[in-house]
């Protein structure tokens, strides 16, 4: 199952490789002529202020703002059940323009667990952007100082241990669900508490009111750099720059390398010209300064891919995804 992970990886490395998006080698000046096409941009962040979803649209705001590729662009917050409910009011509005969903992992899963009739098919697929490694932290003082010590303590009493994190069936919970597995412990039986944003997760864990937390490394990375919580784990392979946090690799398992991928999508029924302007905007824009330090400060992994190329992606991830949480009980 953390096959899910290393295949994803895999694909993503090769394909963004590989791939030429349509807009990628037109002339700048004809690239800015079809972005400004696209007047104001609504972008929707279906998650909570905060949370990785927030991070990424506000993320493609700036930069798109900075970089001149859109009069304006404004990020709408549409919560609830790992970014169905903001699906299922997204993708209704067939050929609607100057309008965005961040999309992504959990969103996939949410859709499986919820079982929606609405799915990310319904959509069009615009460019794949970044990869978020997963991060495990505890709050200051807390008696956990290592991974094993808090698995240990979950494996003798599951439900004496609360974890934080996004919505049911969201990246955050596939990776404790696969971590459990590798400790010998049933997913099922954590105690895992879903939050709809980063945001009250952080307030959670400030306020000691669970044990432990898992979100993306974004999330998590100011506090942890301030010594508010402490960083057990990350789940990447590599260390994660300006925070002295131990990788899945130093904890003893090294096949276990996580992502949570984001992405934009359009509503369906759009024009071959405005899929192509959006994708030409897109491409602009992860070729930015820009861009590339907002990357950084969030430590993201770059997975920039477009169009058919990332369309073909995503069914063979929603495969993947769907074994995975038949696997771990979180869908039939």
């Amino acid at each position: 199952m953390w096959k899910l992970s290393a295949a994803a990886a895999a694909v993503a490395l090769t394909l963004t490789a590989c791939s030429e998006s349509p807009g990628a080698s037109a002339p700048e000046e004809s690239k800015a002529a079809e972005v400004v096409a696209l007047g104001r941009v609504e972008i929707i962040a279906p998650a909570a202020p905060g949370s990785g979803w927030d991070q990424t649209a506000r993320a493609v705001q700036s930069a798109l703002e900075a970089g001149d590729l859109v009069d304006s662009a404004t990020v709408t917050n549409v919560p609830g059940a790992s970014g169905t409910v903001a699906l299922a009011q997204f993708a209704p509005q067939e050929g609607k323009k100057d309008t965005l969903i961040a999309s992504g992992l959990a969103m996939m899963s949410g859709v499986l667990t919820n079982a929606t009739e609405v799915t990310l098919d319904d959509l069009t697929p615009i460019a794949r952007l970044i990869g978020d490694n997963e991060m495990i932290v505890v709050p200051e003082g807390s008696p956990y100082d290592d991974l094993d010590a808090l698995f240990a303590a979950i494996k003798k009493d599951p439900k004496s241990v609360a974890i934080a994190g996004g919505s049911a069936g969201s990246a955050d919970q596939i990776f404790i669900g696969l971590l459990a597995q590798e400790y010998g412990v049933k997913p099922s039986e954590i105690n895992y508490v879903p939050f709809s944003g980063g945001g009250e997760a952080t307030t959670a864990l400030l306020g000691k009111q669970v044990d432990a937390g898992v979100a993306g490394v974004g999330e998590f990375i100011e506090q942890v750099k301030a010594g508010q919580l402490t960083g057990l784990v990350t789940s990447s392979s590599e260390a994660v720059a300006d925070i002295d946090v131990p990788t899945i690799a130093d904890a003893g398992h090294p096949d276990m390398e996580f992502f949570n991928w984001r992405s934009i999508m359009a509503p369906p029924g759009i024009t071959e010209e405005e899929t192509t302007a959006y994708i030409s905007a897109l491409t602009t824009m992860s070729e930015s300064e820009e861009w590339a330090t907002t990357m950084e400060q969030n430590s993201w992994i770059d997975l920039f891919l477009t169009g058919d190329e990332f369309g073909d992606w995503l069914d063979e991830e929603n495969e993947r995804v769907s074994g995975v949480l038949q696997d771990l009980g979180l869908s039939k």
